[in-house]
């Protein structure tokens, strides 16, 4: 039950969710490097320095932002621990720099936005002013110095491989430098959601990947750095020079993202061609060291089972990741060197204490995807089985061996690309010899796998017709839900399958932000008040993949929820009681997908799921789990992994967390490819059919399996030449037929072209499409799609020509989830 908070003192919910967050933070810390200097004894003087010092960023910026309360920056967190910080006038210096930097940078945003008649909100979508140059004293007393290296990023703006961003400014380089001679003990914190090259500083030899944490940043940092807690993280993405990623070469382009490298996504292609990276996946230090070992390796049937014995050969506590990778054979398909099949997390191990994890995997997974005949294929030979701590330090500890192809699945055939041929390794490297190995050998006969054959969905049957019925005469069973469905006029059903919209109103900013919801103000949208006068309740959806994004402060009128902002007439009006929803904000995808444990994944939705309980919200408009294909994709902090194996486990230990609350939700996102921000409405992604299946799909499969998730987003990008929420072969065959999603399909906000821009080469996606494909809610709706949706019925001649079928369709798993999540 919503509740009304009037007091502006924070709530008891708001420290024991900032306490559980801070707690579980340094898990998603990754030490990068360590000369010893971690932890430090003792807190004393301490020259702090660097963009994310005092200007700490929580988390990314746009949607994925939270409206907290307070957040800890690194500067308070230091001082809140003890530190004394010698070096204030530095942080001074550079405050007023960069205040001044970006009050000029977003003025002339603002005049340009005018100049072309663009709504400004959507024209300064996460665009940031380019850090800039200066000279400051580096005079901080003490002999311990942190700089605190800091990157936006945000929703609606990629990345760019240019000094202050990717790459190190000038100034930033001299700074390291010169503050790595001059102290004796030197710290370099990267307060970011992706990749930064480090190596023009590469001398340095203690490096923290702090990344953003939310609410109890700077306070969780201050734990690390004096060793109350330590550091447990691994990469969930390689990190490498940023021309080394296949990905690079044509990144961002405007109307066609060609996707050559096909599977060969981050390490799957690093390792296969053998390239030296930075740092690799699944890396990450401690303040101690381990040693694992292979106790035993076992094949029942259809699974492969891995246990190993973890040891803690240091003096000090920490936790491991045991990462367990297959190498498949090479044979019709050509295969990545490797891919990971398992993962697990020991607990906390004091020096010399020891464990024992036991890991396991469907033979199923190791199956490649052939194309030609919509088959998940096992091809005969032998499949090395790799054990270790990150991908390039995995030793084989087992073989497999098939003596036949086994075909696993045979699934319906869905739209490639014919623009090119994915990129193929010129070497196979995979085969390594396994006649000399120590290792156990297992052979394969005669298995049995029950081969799935998914079926096509059945055109649509238009409900017989049925008398007017109230949502109260479903609830007391007097009617079915199809019967409710059926007695529904065409109108009606049509507005079912838009969002909460203003009719005869223009769509601003503030419905794709977060402003459009009547019951919680701030909240992203609701379903439709349409059928008020049945009975029938509207959903509320709330965004923020990093914690809930609401108004912190509103007001009631004429029982409208109104934000109260610092120009707000309602803020002036003293009749008016004020509410406040101070939300946490929690870890940004990335550090929760770099702790390797579902369980703390599972904590962070439990988190948003009591959130979800106290402020009225039914549907969170999270998690984000699209692949991190390139580090330019300006969005990629809120998502998990380079891997969809990682990113579906996730995912869907989120969706459990959330969804132990009865009655809340989440929505995975953004379905699928949305890989980069440039043109994000317009631009197509040209993708083979492997590599969907196999990388772009497959977190997305593994998630709705795992946790049945109640709602799934589209993204705006077009797939091979259509829009990703009008494609009735990914929405309805693969998701629901295939893979069983039995909840509702939702657009993005305003896919349908609701923000006015326009693209030379494709049209904007169409909510009778979106209904035709499987698609059952357009969010938020406008006049146009409602117009759409009305021309398309019973008209052959339509793009999307649909029967009343369709929508009563969609219209029912509308219902039956508002029916679920308000009984």
């Amino acid at each position: 039950m919503k509740q009304r908070i009037s007091s502006f003192e924070p709530q008891p919910f708001e420290q024991a969710h900032i306490d559980t967050v801070r707690q579980l933070a340094p898990e998603c810390m990754v030490l990068l490097k360590n000369d010893g200097t971690l932890p430090l004894s003792q807190v004393g003087p301490l020259a702090l320095y660097g963009n994310g010092a005092r200007q700490t960023l929580k988390g990314g910026s746009g949607s994925g932002d939270v409206n907290v309360r307070h957040f800890v920056s690194v500067e308070e967190g230091l001082e809140n621990a003890g530190f004394q910080i010698t070096i204030k006038k530095w942080l001074n210096s550079y405050e007023q720099l960069i205040n001044k930097v970006q009050q000029d940078y977003s003025a002339s945003l603002e005049k340009e936005a005018r100049q072309k008649e663009i709504d400004p909100t959507f024209f300064l979508l996460g665009k940031k002013a380019s850090e800039p140059e200066y000279n400051f004293p580096l005079d901080g007393a003490g002999d311990t110095a942190v700089y605190v290296l800091a990157r936006s990023s945000g929703e609606g703006t990629d990345r760019k491989p240019q000094a202050g961003d990717i790459n190190l400014t000038t100034t930033e380089i001299r700074d390291i430098l010169n503050l790595n001679h001059k102290y004796k003990h030197f710290i370099l914190v990267l307060n970011v959601g992706g990749l930064v090259d480090l190596s023009p500083v590469q001398e340095v030899q203690t490096v923290l990947l702090l990344g953003q944490l939310g609410t109890p940043t700077g306070d969780a940092l201050a734990d690390v750095l004096l060793g109350k807690s330590y550091p447990s993280g691994k990469l969930t993405m390689t990190w490498a020079p940023i021309n080394s990623y296949p990905s690079t070469r044509g990144f961002g382009a405007a109307d066609e993202t060609n996707y050559r490298e096909g599977i060969y996504v981050g390490y799957r292609y690093f390792d296969t061609v053998q390239t030296t990276v930075t740092y690799p996946f699944g890396f990450g230090l401690g303040f101690t060291s381990f040693q694992i070992h292979v106790d035993q390796i076992s094949v029942n049937k259809d699974i492969i089972s891995v246990d190993v014995s973890v040891l803690n050969s240091g003096a000090k506590p920490g936790k491991e990741v045991v990462q367990v990778y297959y190498s498949a054979p090479q044979g019709q398909l050509d295969k990545p060197y490797q891919e990971l099949a398992a993962f697990a997390k020991t607990p906390e191990l004091q020096g010399g204490q020891s464990t024992k994890l036991h890991l396991e995997y469907n033979l199923r997974q190791m199956a490649s995807y052939d194309s030609q005949n919509n088959n998940w294929l096992l091809e005969k030979g032998k499949y090395l089985i790799r054990v270790g701590n990150s991908s390039q330090n995995t030793t084989i500890a087992g073989v497999v061996i098939l003596d036949e192809n086994i075909i696993s699945e045979h699934d319906l055939q869905i739209k490639g690309t014919d623009h090119f041929s994915d990129w193929k390794p010129e070497i196979n490297n995979m085969t390594t010899a396994t006649s000399n190995l120590n290792c156990p050998t297992f052979t394969i006969k005669n298995i049995n796998l029950n081969k799935k054959t998914a079926t096509a969905a059945h055109t649509p049957a238009a409900s017989t017709s049925h008398s007017v019925a109230t949502w109260a005469d479903l609830k007391q069973k007097r009617v079915t839900l199809e019967e409710f469905v059926s007695g529904l006029s065409d109108e009606e059903l049509i507005q079912i399958c838009l969002g909460a919209y203003k009719e005869n109103h223009s769509q601003s900013a503030l419905d794709v932000i977060g402003n459009a919801s009547s019951q919680v103000a701030g909240a992203a949208g609701e379903t439709t008040h349409a059928l008020q006068h049945l009975g029938v309740p509207a959903l509320v959806m709330a965004d923020g993949p990093a914690g809930l994004r609401l108004s912190p402060q509103y007001s009631m009128t004429k029982n409208n929820a109104q934000s109260i902002t610092t120009d707000s007439t309602a803020k002036a009006d003293k009749k008016q009681p004020v509410y406040y929803q101070y939300c946490i904000a929690i870890p940004i995808g990335t550090d929760i997908a770099q702790s390797w444990n579902e369980q703390l994944a599972e904590t962070c939705g439990n988190i948003v799921g009591q959130e979800m309980e106290i402020f009225g919200i039914d549907i969170w408009l999270a998690p984000a789990l699209n692949i991190q294909r390139s580090p330019l994709c300006g969005r990629n902090f809120e998502y998990f992994s380079e891997d969809p194996y990682v990113s579906g486990i996730m995912a869907a230990a989120i969706t459990q967390g959330v969804q132990k609350h009865p009655h809340k939700a989440t929505t995975i996102k953004h379905f699928a490819c949305n890989n980069q921000e440039t043109n994000r409405f317009f631009s197509n992604s040209n993708v083979s059919v492997r590599a969907l299946r196999e990388i772009y799909l497959k977190g997305f499969e593994i998630c709705i399996k795992k946790s049945q998730p109640h709602f799934l987003m589209t993204s705006y990008n077009l797939v091979n030449g259509e829009h990703s929420s009008n494609r009735r072969d990914l929405l309805t065959n693969v998701v629901r037929q295939e893979w069983g999603f039995q909840g509702v399909i939702m657009t993005d906000w305003l896919a349908t072209g609701g923000t006015g821009e326009k693209s030379t080469k494709w049209p904007s996606a169409s909510a009778a499409g979106d209904v035709k494909a499987g698609n059952d809610l357009t969010m938020p709706g406008t006049a146009a799609d409602k117009e759409d949706l009305v021309q398309a019925l019973n008209n052959e001649n339509h793009p999307y020509s649909l029967k009343r079928a369709y929508l009563q369709q969609s219209a029912q798993r509308v219902l039956a989830m508002i029916y679920q999540l308000t009984a």
